[in-house]
């Protein structure tokens, strides 16, 4: 008996999802919304890369030019604009980093562990965010003299090691997405409650916490009025650096954009990482459901 070979099974079609008219108007207006958003970063980069003149011409340039790294160069040679970078490096990622982890300790206190004052605390911290911190300087200041800490990174890192919307941006998220069930459950395993944090807490924090270390990173690091107060021009941060090189009595522009691309290009980096983040910890959730 003979038997008739049978064709292959055909290849599953993919499914095809057809944009309606409003996904169409939706996707056009994200993409009118990110261009005109960068436009202004990139034209910075087009004028760094140019000399003074081309800011008079008519049209106004589209295309970078020849001249940025001899603009960068200008840049480095007019302020310390090397160990500037350092220092806002160092200052606004030991910042972004103490927030994340103080203010989720926190977060975690006040949203899932039971003590005296609780409430009361909590509604003390959150009254603090309506004080105007231009109210803090003068007072801050005298403390950072009786310290000697005046001109060095401990007078922009000691107080900024946590704050008041970091706490209730934790306790927020904690509240609603760790479930009382599992910190029971990690208690009758026999952990103990710096266990639950570092085991527990930890990682169902994780996409919050980094939506606050980016927020907090770009806080610090755009940072000037503090900084310009407590620091001397030969330790500068990036933006008292930038304030300085458009000092001058003739504003040298193209001088100016060449500093703000460089200050600019960490804060693209930062968030491009934590970008990452933020959306593995969403998609780990969505997958744990």
């Amino acid at each position: 008996m003979t038997t008739v070979p049978q064709a292959p099974p055909a290849a599953p079609r993919r499914a095809r999802y057809r944009v309606g008219g409003a996904g169409r108007l939706t996707y056009l207006t994200l993409l009118a919304v990110a261009f005109f958003s960068a436009l202004p970063l990139y034209y910075s980069v087009v004028v760094a890369s140019r000399d003074n003149a081309a800011l008079a011409e008519v049209p106004p340039p589209l295309l970078p030019g020849g001249n940025f790294f001899a603009n960068v160069a200008r840049v480095f040679d007019t302020v310390p604009f090397a160990l500037a970078m350092l220092n806002s490096v160092l200052v606004s990622g030991t910042i972004a980093l103490s927030v994340m982890f103080l203010s989720t300790l926190a977060g975690f206190a006040f949203a899932k562990l039971r003590f005296r004052g609780r409430n009361a605390l909590l509604l003390l911290t959150v009254a603090t965010m309506m004080v105007p911190s231009q109210l803090g300087i003068i007072p801050l200041y005298m403390l950072m003299v009786k310290l000697e800490w005046t001109g060095s990174m401990y007078a922009l890192v000691v107080p900024a090691l946590v704050n008041a919307f970091g706490v209730f941006f934790m306790t927020q998220f904690l509240s609603r997405a760790l479930p009382t069930e599992l910190l029971e459950a990690g208690r009758v395993d026999g952990c103990s409650t710096w266990g639950l944090f570092w085991h527990v807490v930890l990682p169902v924090a994780r996409p919050a916490a980094a939506v606050l270390g980016m927020l907090t990173f770009m806080s610090a690091w755009n940072d000037y009025f503090w900084p310009l107060v407590v620091l001397t021009p030969e330790n500068p941060t990036v933006q008292v650096a930038l304030s300085t090189l458009a000092a001058g009595y003739v504003n040298d522009y193209v001088l100016g954009l060449s500093g703000t691309a460089l200050g600019t290009l960490p804060l693209v980096i930062v968030f491009g990482l934590l970008g990452k983040q933020i959306i593995g910890g969403i998609m780990q959730g969505a997958v744990k459901g």
